[in-house]
This record gives structure tokens, sequence and C-alpha cells, in this order.
């Protein structure tokens, strides 16, 4: 199977034809290629290119969702629930700070610890490339492996 729907358009199969190449329209930005719990209260995030130093380390940038059915520990955010501004994790309950010089990789270190047993995914926003800024999505993607079991 081609990836494009025949020989005359240039969108591939899962986009449509739209009259707008959404390709072009998609800004540039990092995104998450692992996040993984280094200790009970700690996240290691690894993104793909260097970011903007100032919007990766917003820790209001970032949303945790887990599989409890009221997150209390480090998630912001439940499985069925959407993820807003409200619910971002808050400066009172953890931070971000970059791991070393690349701009790749950082660490979320919480007040509380996560609890083991339980799915973590870790959601970032708005974070952007380095150099640049305005960009409003989301950091995450389908070969992002940005899910863990709290240990």
């Amino acid at each position: 199977m081609s990836l494009y729907n025949n020989a005359n358009t240039t969108y591939p199969y899962w986009m449509g034809s739209t009259g707008i190449d959404e390709r072009e329209t998609v800004m540039p930005h990092p995104v998450v290629v692992e996040a993984r719990q280094i200790a009970s209260n700690q996240i290691l995030v690894t993104y793909d290119k260097p970011t903007d130093l100032v919007s990766a380390t917003n820790i209001s940038n970032y949303w945790i969702r887990s599989n409890m059915s009221t997150p209390s520990d480090i998630a912001s955010v439940g499985m069925g629930e959407a993820i807003t501004k409200e619910n971002t994790i808050r400066a009172d309950r953890g931070m971000i700070v970059p791991l070393d010089n690349s701009k790749m990789r950082f660490i979320m270190t919480f007040k509380t610890n996560a609890t083991m047993g339980v799915l973590y995914i870790v959601l970032p926003c708005y974070v952007n490339l380095e150099g640049t800024s305005g960009f409003t999505g989301a950091n995450w993607g389908p070969f992002s492996r940005n899910m863990f079991i709290g240990l």
C-alpha cells in the first residue's frame, strides 16, 4: 500500500485533501522520545531536538495522566479528563530542570512520590524548539515512549 492515496496528491492517506498542505502548517517542535521514572519522585524526560529552555522548564507546560480514578500524587489528570490550563502540574507540586547542557534532557521532581503499579503518561505541550517561540500544540507523538508504571 502506498503512503499516498494516489499519484495525483501529496497528502498521506490519513490526512485527505483539505485544500491546504497540513504538513507545512505544523510548526517544527521538539517531541518527547522517552519519559521514565528514575526515583520515587523523579522522571527523566528526553526530547528529540534541543528545546527552548524557558518553555521546557515551565512546569505548567506539563500534565501527567494516571489510571487512578482521582489523581492525587504526581498525576494532574485522570484517564477520562481532558487536559486543560486548570489541571497542569503546578509549581507547588513539582519542578523541571535541565539534566545537562543538551537542552534535550530534563528531570521532573515532585513533592510526592509516584504510586507503585499505577500507569502514568507524561504529556508536555507548548515546548518550543531552541531559538523559536509560539508553538501551541502537543510535544508527544505516536512513537513517544512517554508512559511508565510507578515503581
